[in-house]
């Protein structure tokens, strides 16, 4: 199973860069994961769109879904062969307004999910937990069935310990990491101090933070993170990032 990060800004684009969005991959499946700005230009330069085999939307918040209409003209209006004849995009059933656009007829078709439900996808057996965040949003926990090996994206939320239950174990944590350490008051998403403690408290194997702020340097987000897990392997999101979960 392989990640490549696409987009890992919160909120907005900057400096060339887009915002949340991932290419998860076994064998020869593809999983769109999120679809915020600048999604479908990178996503170009690692694979072509049309060879997609699904998209999986954690919250419908713009940095997630800003692509996703351009995507479904992509599908709609390109020339080329596509690997699937319509394109399934997983949501959640919380917004029905949002989750009526997933489905554009003949190009793309939507399917919901809520807290309790585990999808089949390809190879993927997806199972959900409702985030702390202003919209509904979901962390997710994706299992290559075939290895045993799991992905857990905590999606955009704040702290609260009921996700170190849903995260344990994982071979690789995706963190919202939007804050940095002396970060105070109400939060919609983490610290670097409380994503690297998420990590501890969950006992995984390595740790990705991601959903970046704009104006903090990679160095900056890891070196607050290691301070916490100083022996556990960290990565700070970056455009072209691949990750082999092994």
């Amino acid at each position: 199973m392989q990640l490549q990060v696409l987009g890992y800004y919160g909120g907005y684009p900057y400096n060339g860069v887009g915002t949340s969005s991932y290419l998860l991959t076994s064998g020869d499946y593809h999983l769109l994961l999120d679809c915020g700005s600048g999604a479908l230009l990178a996503l170009e330069k690692v694979l072509e769109p049309l060879q997609l085999d699904a998209v999986l939307l954690t919250h419908y918040h713009h940095d997630h879904i800003a692509d996703l209409g351009v995507l479904q003209y992509y599908w709609q209006l390109h020339q080329g062969v596509k690997k699937e004849p319509i394109l399934p995009i997983y949501g959640h059933l919380q917004d029905p307004l949002h989750f009526g656009s997933l489905t554009l007829p003949g190009v793309t078709q939507g399917f919901g999910y809520q807290e309790d439900t585990v999808l089949t996808v390809g190879p993927f057996k997806i199972t959900f937990k409702r985030t702390i965040h202003p919209v509904p949003a979901f962390a997710t926990r994706i299992e290559e069935v075939s290895t045993s090996k799991v992905l857990v994206f905590t999606a955009d939320t704040a702290y609260f310990p009921e996700l170190a239950n849903f995260a344990q174990q994982a071979d690789l944590l995706m963190t919202d990491t939007n804050f940095l350490q002396d970060k105070t008051g109400k939060m919609a998403h983490m610290t670097t101090t409380q994503s690297a403690a998420l990590a501890e408290d969950s006992q995984v194997k390595q740790l990705l933070l991601t959903h970046l702020p704009q104006t903090a340097t990679a160095a900056t987000l890891l070196e607050q993170a290691q301070a916490v897990l100083p022996n556990l392997p960290i990565q700070v999101a970056k455009q072209g990032l691949t990750i082999e979960i092994a």
